[in-house]
């Protein structure tokens, strides 16, 4: 049970976080709960799949081949971890009525990425006791955050106007290039020192991300009635 604890407590202090940063129109409970256990089942389940799926074309079995490495990091992991998030965010939370303003899609990014995580951070936990647990907290969960909030940055603006496919795409584009980045420092281990580069692109992350919270606040469509 304390390990269970362990693996969750990071993952529902961020969601603490980002229910108090929707400060002007909070989303209905039932729905972020909805967008959680999607993100903690069918998204881990898709990701499963394209996992089987990439690997019979894409068979990557040198693990001192930073091309291999790259391509697992990026197109593997990346790409298969947040397109099965971005699949739950577009075509369940972005058609909801309720996502009425463009801070909306950090709230279900982030909602949908911490069922994944939380489901990974379990495994993982369990797997490796209360070091990885503690580890993970700092850095694997977070990392994930970042990644939604970036994602969720882009389709809450993409919800509102023309260029819909473009930024759904862009915020997709994002994620997977940050998740990639941190992944490929860190696969990259047999490099002394290499793996820094994962922390210094988590860091740009959270800064890009905290920019972006407070810029859909800034502009949140329910600011103006609720300061008045």
């Amino acid at each position: 049970m304390t390990l269970l604890a362990l693996a969750i407590a990071p993952v529902v202090i961020i969601i603490i976080y980002i229910f108090i940063k929707d400060k002007y129109e909070k989303e209905p409970k039932q729905l972020l709960v909805n967008n959680f256990l999607l993100g903690a089942i069918v998204s881990v389940i898709i990701t499963t799949l394209l996992y089987i799926l990439i690997d019979i074309p894409l068979p990557l079995k040198n693990d001192n081949s930073i091309f291999e490495q790259f391509i697992k990091a990026f197109f593997v992991v990346g790409l298969s971890e947040e397109f099965s998030k971005y699949i739950i965010i577009r075509y369940y939370a972005q058609p909801h009525h309720e996502f009425n303003e463009p801070f909306d899609g950090i709230v279900y990014a982030v909602m949908v990425s911490m069922g994944f995580a939380a489901t990974e951070n379990i495994m993982y936990v369990l797997q490796g006791g209360i070091e990885v647990a503690i580890i993970r907290a700092f850095t694997a969960v977070p990392a994930h955050a970042t990644f939604a909030i970036l994602m969720g940055y882009f389709m809450g603006k993409a919800k509102f106007s023309n260029n819909r496919v473009l930024l759904n795409l862009t915020g997709l584009f994002l994620a997977v290039l940050f998740h990639g980045a941190y992944d490929f420092f860190l696969f990259i281990d047999f490099i002394p020192g290499v793996w820094i580069g994962a922390f210094i692109s988590l860091f740009i992350g959270i800064v890009l991300s905290r920019k972006a919270i407070i810029r859909h606040q800034f502009n949140s469509n329910f600011k103006i009635h609720k300061e008045k």
